[in-house]
């Protein structure tokens, strides 16, 4: 599992000066069964969140010694490989780290960990000989390329329809410059499929990409997916129970079916126009970032940015320094996180630890992980004895902002006058807080960038039109806002039993039993559906998406094992389920303050956030609980 150790001491010691070393203390305690190298009373919330822990310097050089002891125990001793933490060693480790008794986390830290996995217990010729039951997935991003996997190690026949020339989803669409994931490259990944090898610690567009293209490789996934396909329509065929399914293709249109239909389309990959008067009048280049014109060459031209979101600030300070002149149309400030290593190479020692030291990759994933698991939801939390405001909506908000809005004031103590438009007159949390490294003010402290913040009126053939009288000339515009990212499932058309019309139902307003099921429409999963977007819960949406994939596997089980040919979640269990949501949603800094978000859709309620504990879903998606549902018994030969 781990290469034999050669370095010599000088070496292994100047690589240990790179590790993250709380990790690294929990991989030398267990390692060497000793807690004792665990320093006691610490602050377990501010302490997780803190640069190395917040340990001082004599404490991180203890910690660097003790791994070299054991480092140079290994290499010269050559003993076997130890065993990775079982859990009562894991619930130790983690509840040092996390300041309280970990138990009913172990479970869930051992399979996000890749300590054990997810793989479902049975296969479908086993359980039900002779049963045909076919899966279609829609999309081949993230969580369509897992679902397929999962369903093939069980020997479920299933068939992805991917619209786009590649894999991918939304590391295959955007390839805007500046492209780049905003969680640590050792969390954004399937929990069985870890990399120890990533080049950076936020790594670029290609280098995830090439991660989906690598698993669909390894796993032969590309042999079930059919690339240039869209799924246009789907019908629920109730006499049949199946879903047939309408698909365009390069040679036209075609027809498909299967007995369960699972919608990994995502919930950011149809890119948000603005509704500006004039936007469709502009004489000169215009496009969206998520469909970035790279025959455009924008060098030596005065161009227009609209937006200042995450895609915004990413590629902004790309354009910076390449095009003659720099208007940024901004509507609302991003809180920004302090992020000193967001652009920077994984450092060589650091590499090499992660090579070479058994199980530190496993407790640097937690590490980064275990902030969402606790820490962070709780200052999205209002309280209302509080009270909130805009400013802040508790006790912990107000710190979180204090510390975030002290981080803006630090690096624009040279211009006082871009302080008023850059800081966020919202509560931190109700719009999504953005990984910066110091990058973002310093571009729009250049000369050849200016920060507008008046309201765009209109656009015109030759520029924009501002609502203080002005008017910005301009050779080009990028549209930097975002994605339409309430209209699930569109623009497909989905028919349910009856011939009841889902987007009708929704009325524009998404709804599903944890983000999965939907009332109405049999055998239908949603992955990354209404209300599973993460805002500081948790490490990735991967970790949501295998939590869904976990569900539709025992979804699948229960429909083979109980000769069941349909599943449907009761309407009370739905909606008793979505008024629970809703009010923990207007609970939360996103649903409680009146800052325009994505998060919240055009009828004014939170359809994508998730306002509860990752450890919650994580539990409710671990088994279908068929009391829940309505299932429809398969026919037999000779029925009608």
């Amino acid at each position: 599992m781990f290469p034999p150790i050669s370095a010599d001491d000088e070496t292994i010691r100047r690589h240990l000066l790179d590790a993250e070393v709380p990790p690294l203390l929990m991989t030398v305690a267990h390692l060497t069964d000793d807690l004792a190298v665990l320093p006691g009373e610490l602050r377990p919330n501010e302490w997780l969140l803190r640069p190395q822990g917040g340990l001082d310097q004599e404490q991180q050089d203890a910690a660097r010694q003790a791994a070299f002891e054991v480092l140079t125990k290994l290499r010269d001793s050559a003993p076997p490989t130890p065993e990775p933490p079982d859990g009562e060693r894991l619930r130790r480790l983690t509840s040092w780290a996390m300041g309280y008794d970990t138990a009913d986390l172990v479970p869930l830290l051992a399979e996000e960990l890749g300590l054990t996995g997810k793989a479902a217990n049975w296969t479908a010729p086993r359980i039900a000989p002779g049963r045909r039951l076919r899966v279609a997935v829609i999309g081949a991003g993230m969580s369509g390329l897992l679902a397929a996997h999962r369903l093939s190690e069980a020997g479920v026949p299933c068939t992805v329809y991917e619209r786009s020339s590649d894999v991918g989803g939304t590391w295959h669409a955007n390839d805007y410059p500046g492209c780049r994931v905003d969680v640590p490259s050792h969390l954004y990944s399937y929990s069985f499929a870890l990399r120890t090898d990533w080049p950076e610690h936020f790594c670029t567009r290609d280098v995830l990409r090439d991660y989906f293209r690598e698993f669909a490789k390894d796993t032969g996934l590309y042999e079930r997916i059919r690339l240039g396909t869209e799924v246009t329509a789907a019908e629920w065929d109730e006499d049949a129970a199946c879903w047939r399914l309408s698909l365009e293709t390069a040679d036209g249109a075609a027809e498909a079916e299967a007995e369960v239909l699972v919608s990994a389309t995502g919930q950011l990959s149809r890119p948000a126009y603005p509704s500006i008067p004039g936007r469709e009048s502009f004489a000169g280049a215009s496009f969206h970032s998520a469909e970035w014109d790279h025959s455009i060459d924008l060098a030596g031209k005065r161009v227009a940015v609209v937006g200042t979101g995450a895609s915004a600030c990413q590629f902004i300070p790309e354009l910076a320094g390449q095009v003659a002149e720099l208007s940024v149309f901004q509507r609302t400030p991003p809180w920004l996180r302090p992020t000193p290593h967001y652009r920077q190479p994984v450092p060589e020692g650091m590499r090499w630890l992660l090579e070479n030291l058994p199980y530190y990759s496993a407790f640097l994933r937690f590490w980064l992980l275990a902030p969402g698991l606790h820490g962070v939801l709780e200052q999205w939390v209002v309280d209302p004895e509080f009270p909130p405001t805009e400013r802040a909506v508790s006790a912990l908000n107000e710190q979180a902002r204090s510390r975030l809005a002290a981080y803006l004031e630090a690096q624009l103590a040279d211009r006082p006058d871009l302080l008023p438009k850059v800081m966020p007159d919202y509560p931190v949390g109700a719009k999504r807080v953005l990984r910066d490294d110091g990058r973002w003010l310093a571009t729009l402290k250049r000369d050849d960038v200016r920060l507008v913040t008046e309201p765009i009126r209109e656009i015109t053939p030759t520029g924009i039109a501002t609502a203080d009288g002005r008017f910005h000339e301009v050779d080009a515009i990028v549209y930097g806002t975002g994605f339409r990212a309430a209209e699930f499932l569109m623009p497909m058309r989905v028919t349910g039993r009856g011939g009841r019309d889902l987007h009708a139902m929704w009325s524009g307003d998404a709804r599903a039993y944890l983000g999965l099921t939907i009332p109405g429409f049999p055998n239908l999963f949603c992955l990354y559906g209404p209300n599973t977007n993460l805002s500081g819960q948790g490490g990735s949406i991967f970790y949501f998406s295998e939590c869904g994939v976990t569900y539709l596997l025992d979804a699948v089980r229960h429909l083979l094992a109980t000769s069941t040919a349909s599943l449907e979640v009761r309407r009370d269990v739905h909606d008793d389920y979505n008024a629970r949501l809703d009010t923990a949603n207007a609970n939360r800094a996103w649903g409680w303050s009146k800052v325009p978000s994505w998060f919240v859709n055009a009828s004014g309620r939170t359809a994508q956030n998730w306002p509860f504990t990752a450890e919650e879903y994580w539990k409710r998606t671990n088994r279908i609980d068929t009391a829940e549902y309505v299932g429809t018994p398969l026919k037999t030969s000779g029925e009608d």
